[in-house]
């Protein structure tokens, strides 16, 4: 549990229009703090100082570090990709000063998030360029470049992690849930690639009805969420505890991330009520989960 981080997105905090009542910052982080995270991931823009002096005081009054951000980027678009690195650099350098660890490249259709498409195998070899270009800089800058496959970006599908597997030699974000909305077992995942691939793990569980029908285009992300996509960890249809045995067994030496995404449709919640119960009971399953490895 000391390598066990969280993210703003699992208290419902997210920059999608509608997506539910933004909790403030300060209750955030000291919920965060209250459940014994030392680290939190940057979440959506603009929440969050984007200032590096003035993001580290804040989390430092609430005892927390910062880990890691998510960071949307165009690849497999040659005419976008001076963009992509100077939005790279710009990124990686608040990182760095924050005294950050990773820096998870998610690879989106365009930069307003439009909708998935199949790539060209054209685009699928820059796409693979790119990912070493982005490693030359996030590795100048002390941190480690990690892909976060997820929905409604390029990188998605099963048949899509595998090519990004075999075509180059970038280290993934375990998503459990991304990774199985997308159609691969993340337990299965963890034996194919190797503990080598894997530079980070975000553990969420899933309601696999609620992501058929996200699959099928009857709902979409945000209302997927909103229909309780992800429960709290332990409570939904994922093979969490055998992902972490395997990954731990293998010697997986990085950090996990409580990441639940949800979203608070109602009313704000009662201090000590909303998202943070919900966290209590992903943690107390994890706390389980670590005590019967370490038997």
């Amino acid at each position: 549990m000391q390598r066990m981080a969280t993210a703003p997105i699992s208290w419902g905090i997210c920059e999608v229009p509608g997506w539910g009542v933004q909790l403030p910052i300060d209750r955030v982080l000291s919920e965060m703090a209250e459940l014994g995270f030392p680290a939190t991931e940057l979440g959506s823009e603009g929440y969050l100082p984007a200032d590096p002096a003035e993001l580290t005081s804040l989390l430092q009054s609430h005892n927390l570090s910062l880990l890691a951000a998510f960071v949307p980027l165009v690849m497999h678009d040659p005419a976008e990709a001076d963009r992509t690195m100077t939005d790279a650099k710009e990124m990686a350098t608040l990182l760095q000063a924050a005294g950050a660890t990773y820096f998870n490249t998610a690879p989106v259709t365009t930069w307003d998030w439009a909708p998935r498409q199949e790539l060209t195998d054209e685009q699928w070899a820059h796409t693979m360029t790119m990912f070493d270009r982005v490693e030359e800089v996030v590795a100048a800058h002390g941190l480690e470049q990690v892909l976060h496959t997820h929905v409604d970006t390029i990188v998605e599908t099963k048949d899509e992690i595998q090519r990004v597997l075999d075509g180059c030699s970038v280290k993934f974000v375990l998503d459990t849930a991304h990774m199985a909305i997308g159609g691969f077992d993340p337990a299965d995942f963890v034996d194919q690639a190797g503990v080598n691939r894997v530079g980070l793990v975000h553990l969420k569980d899933t309601d696999l009805n609620v992501a058929a029908r996200l699959n099928a285009d009857e709902i979409t992300l945000m209302e997927a969420v909103q229909a309780g996509m992800f429960p709290p960890v332990g409570d939904g249809d994922l093979p969490i505890e055998e992902t972490i045995t395997k990954l731990e067994a293998g010697g997986y030496q990085g950090w996990y991330v409580l990441e639940q995404d949800v979203a608070i449709t109602g009313e704000l919640p009662a201090d000590g009520e909303g998202p943070i119960a919900n966290m209590r009971l992903s943690m107390q399953y994890l706390g389980e989960v670590e005590k019967r490895l370490a038997a």
